[in-house]
């Protein structure tokens, strides 16, 4: 739809490549910009969204068309012996009929007060607002498949640390069976660790069972059949660009309200019922009508003639004061959409910015240290407990401590990761991926 950008050609080589994919290989591992090219080839409720443009074209042509002109043709005076024995100049032969009579006329209206042009103008602004609409719902799904696609990596990383604690407990558990025969340790204590390792395999079938419905909340929204539920997110994260370095809040909102898509939907619309209030308001100048026409009537002394004229429709009881009063209604109602939309651009704004430098923070206390701590915790505390230095209990808690401190890691990743095109999308933004969708429907639609 939109006049920019949309899938390239290594959507269509992605795509092609899936179809060939062994039923019975390895999970497909997939990008979020493949995610997302793979949402927007596939989705339909996008597709509908299309419909609006080519509507808003249609009615463009409709106001740009010019009235058809109107041509009547008559023939009367078919009877048999009119006009018998009349001197007309048509009558050639005393005593016979003159023959019938032919009338030709043509009228054509014109416009007046630069009606049609405002039409023009206003489905013109009608189209580049529908235009507008589907920037914005290619940001608004793009950051939706995202998402998904983030929740499902999350799912992932919370398996691999399920699995990873599980090898963990297997090993110790091994281990501490010989210790307990060689007397080192007491049942109570392995039976301890045993139950955590078992605890731990409760945590794998439940990460398990998360992994398989995020992959299939990500398959509904790429619409891909059951039997391709054979992929997996990569471990990929958001490359932090700079969003061009803005120095204060009010430069973050400034260009937002700059590059909004939805924004600049409603105020093309506003313009749009601006003229339309414009178009209601000249209403009240009448339209003319020019007629011309000829006859020919042989039974009449005068045998071809010929006219000219025009009418005008008159606007003494009426004057279209309701249509333009529902246009001003209108542009009011626009005006105030507008007006709440940018309102509430404001307010993502400073409440994505928010969110992403507090989630950005969290990820680099973990990235500079945390992350280290917890796993020399983890590794100090089952070293001194193998050599008997440690109680089970401070060995079970460095466990856990491990264990929650790498899943709020991965949560806080994810975190970032969302809070990051939450940002790309209150400003508007438009990354590569959905400047491929935008120019691929400017390309199928816009040069019909």
């Amino acid at each position: 739809m939109k006049s920019i950008f949309f899938k390239a050609i290594t959507s269509l080589l992605l795509l092609s490549s899936l179809c060939i994919i062994d039923a019975q290989a390895e999970n497909q591992q997939l990008s979020v910009d493949e995610v997302v090219s793979i949402f927007y080839q596939r989705n339909l409720d996008l597709i509908a969204a299309q419909y609006n443009i080519d509507q808003a074209r249609a009615d463009a042509i409709i106001a740009s068309a010019i009235p058809n002109p109107t041509v009547n043709i008559q023939i009367s005076e078919l009877g048999s012996n009119l006009n018998k024995n009349s001197g007309a100049a048509g009558c050639s032969t005393s005593g016979a009929a003159c023959g019938a009579a032919e009338y030709y006329s043509f009228s054509q209206l014109i416009e007046v007060a630069g009606k049609r042009g405002l039409r023009v103008e206003s489905s013109n602004f009608g189209t580049q607002a529908a235009e507008s609409d589907f920037r914005d719902a290619i940001r608004i799904f793009s950051n939706m498949v995202r998402n998904a696609y983030y929740q499902l990596l999350q799912s992932q990383k919370n398996l691999w640390l399920a699995q990873e604690i599980v090898d963990h407990y297997a090993d110790i558990s091994k281990a501490n069976r010989l210790r307990m025969k060689g007397g080192d340790i007491s049942e109570s204590d392995f039976l301890r660790v045993k139950m955590e390792a078992m605890r731990a395999q409760s945590d794998l079938d439940a990460a398990q069972t998360m992994v398989e419905q995020a992959q299939a909340n990500l398959a509904v929204l790429l619409r891909w059949p059951a039997k391709s539920l054979q992929f997996e997110a990569k471990e990929q994260w958001p490359d932090a660009k700079d969003f061009g370095q803005p120095s204060s809040k009010e430069e973050f909102i400034s260009k937002a309200l700059q590059q909004r898509p939805d924004l600049e939907g409603d105020k093309l619309r506003a313009d749009q019922a601006d003229k339309q209030l414009e178009l209601a308001r000249r209403l009240k100048y009448p339209d003319v009508t020019i007629n011309a026409g000829y006859a020919r009537d042989p039974g009449n002394t005068v045998l071809t003639s010929g006219f000219v004229g025009f009418s005008v429709p008159l606007p003494l009881f009426y004057q279209y004061q309701g249509e333009a009063d529902k246009a001003a209604v209108h542009l009011s109602q626009s005006r105030l959409a507008a007006e709440q939309t940018e309102l509430g651009i404001r307010n993502d704004v400073i409440s994505a910015l928010a969110t992403w430098t507090s989630t950005n923070k969290i990820v680099q206390r973990f990235k500079e240290g945390l992350l280290d701590d917890a796993l020399t915790v983890r590794n100090s505390s089952e070293l001194s407990y193998s050599k008997g230095a440690a109680s089970v209990l401070d060995f079970i808690e460095a466990q856990r401590t491990y264990k929650n401190i790498m899943r709020d890691y991965y949560a806080a990743e994810i975190a970032r990761a969302n809070a990051y095109y939450d940002l790309e999308k209150a400003l508007g933004v438009q990354l590569d991926t959905d400047k491929a969708q935008v120019a691929h429907n400017h390309k199928d639609n816009g040069h019909k």
